[in-house]
């Protein structure tokens, strides 16, 4: 028996032996991907990471803006509603980590572009279209955050500090004068990298102009930058249009084209289809402000008629008694009857928007219409606004039906816009604060909320800079009934980066939800 256990010994000896020998041997082809690369590519990394943004976009799109902005109520009694201003701290998380992770890989590209053996002027552009556009969503949500230093952990940066709200919008400014620049020098791109223009960089220097104007506009009414900002938007807008060119119609719109209808190789799933079951897509009712102004209007789409196989083009299924929704803000414990809900693609498969291609707008051209007729309006370019209005209207619905009016002199839509209403107005005051009253803001403003539909969170960021549209508060909002300012930091923000934490809260203000940011203070 000894002389078995001994043998057995002196073989697993052997065998390890063998083993440590042939490891060391061979250790690094035998551990070396013969597929996986070292490095990678401006081509590889841009498609993956327009990708990831723009679905957590869309995500909080549904679930949060929706509800702040009075598109849907998620129906319930329970605490922490959305729609009831009842904002819980965990909100804050998901687009804070996925913004901050996608922005190492946009500026990834701009390193990667950079380098000799690769260097290419327009994918340096793009990364800092790019990056402009995110860290305005950070900046604008969350008000001061970290930005100079911010992604910079693989150079042992593990704690940033957050730059100041204005110094991150001039940084901005100067990125995206930077790429309106590169991309004038036209240097191609792989078309099957960019979801977004599939290559045409003509295209992407039209959506930085445009992403430029928001911008702007968005810091106008602080007198300390004021007059640059008016300024540099009449120069883009009017006096030097030929060096800015902007978004004029549909074919620029922002927009990655979900289900593989992009025209690459790649299929690009909707997050809606891929994130959200089908029966917590038609979950939530639709409330009597989205859809009481579309059936006033009989606007063309929530009529069947220009839909497809019945559904309207915005794939809305009605209440009992038509086109009808349900208010917000409506007192906890009141019997509420949900009435019109979206469609999910379980009732009717490829006619709703959970499974809709077009849902992935990343700025579109409607916005960038009442843009200029708000700067119009108050005087900042020629023209009363009225032309720039009413091509909004119709860029707007013409997204969604292409073609349905031809130009803003179609007497279909000359016949629609008098029917619904909703004509320009000159001799109404640029602004009347009373609740619900008529003035060309709120004129402009109602119109851009219906064209910034699915657009991220830009209905609520341009609501607290503007007031607008009027929406009706019910009585059972939380909050005290104000709207909220901002969504906090992370918790985990607090912990792993707590000096520079403390310091941004000593500068901005508490950390809550009425904090208002830099852009908002008088």
């Amino acid at each position: 028996m000894k002389t078995i256990n001994r043998l057995t010994k002196y073989i697993l000896l052997a065998a390890v032996s063998v083993t440590a020998l042939s490891c060391k041997k061979d250790f690094n082809e035998v551990n070396t991907d013969p597929i996986g690369k070292s490095s990678v590519t401006a081509s590889q990394l841009l498609a993956p990471a327009l990708v990831n943004v723009l679905s957590a976009n869309m995500v909080r799109n549904r679930n949060f803006n929706n509800e702040l902005m009075q598109v849907t109520v998620d129906i319930s009694d329970s605490e922490g509603k959305v729609f009831r201003y009842d904002v819980r701290r965990t909100w804050a998380d998901y687009t804070w980590n996925s913004w901050y992770l996608e922005l190492t890989n946009l500026r990834d590209i701009y390193t990667i572009a950079n380098r000799p053996e690769s260097l290419n002027a327009s994918y340096k552009g793009i990364s800092l279209i790019t990056q402009a556009w995110v860290f305005q969503l950070l900046t604008d949500v969350y008000g001061d955050v970290p930005y100079t230093q911010a992604n910079q952990g693989k150079d042992g940066v593990f704690e940033p500090v957050f730059d100041k709200q204005k110094d991150i919008y001039l940084d901005l400014f100067s990125k995206l004068e930077e790429a309106n620049k590169l991309l004038s020098e036209g240097k191609g791109i792989a078309a099957s990298s960019d979801p977004v223009y599939q290559g045409d960089i003509s295209k992407w220097r039209r959506f930085g102009n445009a992403l430029y104007l928001r911008l702007l506009l968005r810091i106008s009414g602080k007198a300390e930058v004021s007059a640059q900002a008016i300024a540099k938007i009449k120069e883009i807008a009017e006096t030097n249009k030929s060096a800015y060119p902007i978004m004029e119609n549909n074919t620029h719109t922002a927009k990655i084209l979900w289900n593989g209808t992009n025209s690459s190789t790649s299929v690009y799933s909707s997050p809606f289809m891929i994130n959200v079951r089908a029966v917590d897509f038609r979950t939530p009712a639709i409330t009597s402000f989205f859809i009481g102004n579309l059936a006033n209007w009989a606007d063309p789409r929530v009529n069947t008629t220009f839909g497809v196989n019945g559904v309207s083009r915005f794939g809305i299924s009605p209440g009992p008694a038509g086109l009808i929704g349900v208010p917000s803000g409506y007192d906890a414990g009141t019997s509420i009857l949900k009435q019109s809900y979206f469609y999910s693609d379980a009732q009717n498969a490829g006619v709703t928007l959970q499974t809709d291609p077009y849902t992935g707008i990343i700025m579109n051209c409607a916005e960038v219409d009442f843009i200029l007729a708000e700067a119009a309006a108050k005087g900042w370019i020629s023209g009363t606004g009225e032309s720039y209005y009413l091509k909004g209207i119709a860029d707007a619905i013409n997204y969604w039906l292409p073609t349905r009016f031809t130009t803003v002199s179609d007497p279909a839509f000359t016949n629609y816009v008098i029917a619904a209403d909703i004509n320009w107005n000159n001799s109404l005051p640029l602004e009347n604060t009373a609740a619900n009253s008529s003035s060309k803001m709120q004129l402009i403003h109602l119109q851009k909320y219906y064209a910034m539909f699915l657009v991220d969170f830009q209905q609520w960021i341009e609501y607290r800079r503007t007031g607008h549209p009027f929406l009706q508060k019910g009585t059972g909002l939380a909050n005290g009934g104000r709207m909220p300012a901002r969504l906090n930091y992370p918790l985990v923000t607090q912990s792993t980066n707590p000096t520079s934490y403390r310091n941004a809260v000593a500068s901005q203000g508490a950390d809550d939800i009425n904090t208002l940011v830099w852009w908002q203070k008088p």
